[in-house]
C-alpha cells in the first residue's frame, strides 16, 4: 500500500504558566514521540478517552497547531517546515471536518457563500465552474440546491454537518480529518453521517483519520485502528485484529468500557 502521510517523532508540548510574571513551571504533553502512517485510499481510526491527543494530532497533521518538533511527511514533503504561503496547495488537498456543526459555519452566511468560499481562497473565479461544482456536491452530501440560499440556523444538526462535510470536500481533497463528526448529533442520525463518509470515501477516492471515542463507531467505519493513550499510539492494527486479539491493557480497558445489554 502506498503511504499518504508519514508521521515521525511528532511532539507537542504545552507550556504550563504559573503566576502573574508568566514562568514556565513545566510542560504539558499533548503528544510524545508520536510514530503514524496513513495509507491512501483507507480510513484510519483515532480513539482513545478525551484528553488523550487525538484532536491535538489531527490538528499537527493539518498544521492548524505547529508541532514542538516532528515531522509530518505528505507525499514526500515534510509541512511542518513550510510557510503559510507554500501551505496554500496542501490546505486544498488536506481538510477538516469540525465536530460541532452549530459553531463550524457562519452564521452570517448563505449556504452558497459558505460553500463558494474554498474557491475564492484558492484564487478560482470561473462563476460557472464555481456554480456547477457547487450544485453537483449538494447533490452528493443529498440535499436539494433550494438549500443554497438558506442560512445555517434553518438547519438540523445533521443537515449542517452535510453541508460542512460539502465544504470540505468541495476542492476534491486528497485527505479528511474528520474530528469527532457525528458526537453532537442525535443517535438516529449518526449513522446517516457515518454512511454519508464512506459513500464519499468511495466515489471521491478519499483517505481519512476519524477520530472518535465511540469505538463501535470507530470499528464500523475504520479499515485500520490506532489507540491513543496519554499522548502516545500504544497500538495499531487491522480492525479485526484489535478487536479480536489486541495486545495492550489500555485497548483491553477501553473495551470493557463499552456498556453490554446483558
Amino acid at each position: 500500500m502506498e503511504k499518504l502521510f508519514e508521521i515521525k517523532k511528532l511532539n507537542m508540548h504545552y507550556p504550563i504558566i504559573d503566576g502573574l510574571l508568566g514562568n514556565i513551571k513545566g510542560y504539558t504533553y499533548a503528544l510524545n514521540d508520536v510514530d503514524l502512517d496513513i495509507y491512501t485510499n483507507e480510513i484510519l481510526g483515532l480513539v482513545g478517552e478525551s484528553g488523550s491527543g487525538k484532536s491535538t494530532l489531527g490538528n499537527c497533521i493539518l498544521k492548524l497547531i505547529n508541532p514542538t518538533s516532528g515531522e509530518v511527511v505528505f507525499n514526500g514533503e515534510n509541512i511542518v517546515s513550510k510557510t503559510k504561503k507554500e501551505l496554500k496547495s496542501f490546505r486544498a488537498e488536506a481538510q477538516l471536518i469540525f465536530q460541532n456543526p452549530y459553531m463550524s459555519l457562519n452564521p452570517r452566511m448563505k449556504i452558497y457563500d459558505i460553500l463558494k468560499e474554498p474557491f475564492i481562497i484558492n484564487g478560482i473565479k470561473d462563476k460557472q465552474q464555481i456554480n456547477e461544482k457547487i450544485k453537483k456536491i449538494i447533490s452528493l452530501i443529498g440535499m436539494q440546491e433550494e438549500v443554497l440560499n438558506r442560512y445555517p440556523h434553518e438547519f438540523s444538526g445533521g443537515q449542517r454537518q452535510r453541508i460542512a462535510i460539502a465544504r470540505a470536500i468541495i476542492l476534491n481533497p486528497k485527505f479528511i480529518v474528520a474530528d469527532e463528526p457525528v458526537s453532537a448529533l442525535d443517535v438516529s442520525i449518526q449513522a446517516q453521517i457515518v454512511n454519508l463518509l464512506l459513500d464519499l470515501k468511495k466515489h471521491l477516492n478519499l483517505t481519512m483519520l476519524f477520530i472518535s471515542h465511540d469505538l463501535s463507531i470507530i470499528k464500523y467505519i475504520s479499515d485500520r485502528i490506532a489507540v491513543m493513550y496519554l499522548g502516545e499510539i500504544v497500538e495499531i492494527a487491522e480492525k479485526e485484529e484489535l478487536f479480536d486479539n489486541h495486545k495492550h491493557p489500555y485497548t483491553q480497558a477501553l473495551l470493557n468500557a463499552v456498556p453490554v445489554i446483558s
